[in-house]
């Protein structure tokens, strides 16, 4: 009966206590602009910070329903990799030509790597998101989930605004804090941001030199290898074990080539010491072999559907005519919800498979729990979470 109960207060309920405005929030502030002065924050940058700060609800549903998560890959690509971003992607390429082979030669990403993270980011500058930076992260380093992450994120915006290079009114970015045409959070920018036009300050609000510098600087930093893919579509043979199509596996291309792996065309894979098969929708769905640079994708966001759409938008960019994918469409297109995803972890658990703590979030201990129950149950081992298999285990008693 509890566990019954436990999982009602999970599908229909708060799945997690969101604290609100008011006093105690005002009293934490206080306790915050002390860890700022200890940080040797200046006076000036934290009392204009703090000035209008405020809590925002709204943050705190968007970190709920992150899309790079729990919508299906078909359906997050689809709305991500459109003709119109392709289009536009080849426009800017043409436009910033000079631009970004110079960048290219200095750091040694592609161009067509960095107009596709540049449009998916911010729609090549279009929107870079509205939210002040201050108040967004106040509120997500109060509300716990992340919160020593976002309190450390405060402290380095605030360190930015200290080196001159924005002020706290031009600190505005998404709910999560990502800034710039390239959306670095302050993390990021504070280890990787260059000075692309060598004017002495590093402005990624407004300066593609800088803007591009610093991306491919970051890329380069954490291991970006020339002339190798990000990823590829690939054909499975028919007797491929799906329990091994995990980012964690990694193999030869000559080992998958064994298996009986192919490109979806037909062609043979290239030569890489170590790649991954994934199956971002499940063994119906569409098959990737995924490379070195792959993990510097992820590196910059720890979404695969984010970092499957890098890959498709840069190829389409370089190829400069339309390369569509070809493997199944249409597989379970029904987005899980925050809600659900919990509640699947929370009754996965309760069965005996390990996903631990419930989240929302279906990372890789989630996805061999799931993979664990697939095995136990006769069923392909892919570790998707399909809507099937989550009616499935909901139902088991």
């Amino acid at each position: 009966m509890l566990k019954l109960l436990f999982l009602v207060v999970i599908l229909f309920g708060n799945v997690i206590a969101v604290p609100g405005e008011g006093d105690a929030f005002s009293v934490w502030l206080e306790s915050l602009k002390a860890e700022a002065r200890a940080e040797k924050i200046s006076e000036q940058t934290i009392t204009s910070a703090f000035k209008d700060a405020q809590y925002l609800p709204s943050v705190i549903e968007l970190d709920r329903s992150q899309p790079e998560f729990i919508s299906t890959f078909s359906s997050y690509i689809s709305k991500r990799v459109t003709e119109t971003r392709i289009d536009d992607g080849r426009y800017k390429l043409y436009e910033n030509k000079a631009l970004l082979e110079k960048v290219e030669q200095q750091y040694g990403v592609p161009k067509n790597i960095i107009v596709a993270f540049w449009g998916l980011e911010t729609n090549y500058g279009g929107y870079k998101g509205n939210y002040g930076l201050p108040s967004a992260l106040m509120t997500l380093a109060y509300e716990g989930r992340r919160g020593d992450f976002f309190r450390n994120q405060l402290m380095d915006m605030m360190r930015i605004v200290d080196a001159s290079h924005n002020n706290i009114e031009g600190m505005r970015g998404s709910w999560a804090g990502a800034m710039g045409h390239m959306q670095f959070m302050p993390s990021t920018f504070m280890a990787y941001a260059v000075d692309g036009n060598d004017d002495a300050r590093i402005d990624i609000w407004n300066s593609l030199p800088d803007a591009f510098a610093s991306a491919a600087n970051y890329l380069s930093s954490i291991g970006w290898k020339q002339k190798e893919p990000v990823a590829l579509e690939v054909k499975l043979p028919a007797t491929f074990a799906y329990s091994q199509a995990q980012l964690n596996i990694r193999k030869s291309t000559k080992f998958w080539t064994n298996l009986g792996v192919k490109q979806v065309d037909g062609m043979p894979l290239p030569v890489l010491e170590s790649s991954a098969i994934l199956l971002p929708q499940g063994w119906q769905g569409p098959a990737f072999l995924v490379a070195s640079n792959f993990n510097a994708v992820m590196h910059w966001n720890r979404s695969i559907n984010y970092a499957l759409s890098v890959s498709h938008l840069a190829d389409q960019l370089a190829a400069g005519e339309d390369k569509p994918l070809v493997n199944s469409w249409g597989v379970d297109e029904e987005v899980m919800t925050f809600n659900q995803a919990w509640a699947m972890q929370a009754k996965l658990n309760i069965l005996g498979y390990d996903s631990g703590k419930p989240d929302g979030f279906p990372g890789t201990k989630t996805q061999q729990a799931i993979r664990d129950y697939q095995l136990k149950h006769g069923l392909p081992a892919d570790g998707y979470p399909s809507r099937e298999l989550i009616d499935r285990v909901m139902s088991e008693n």
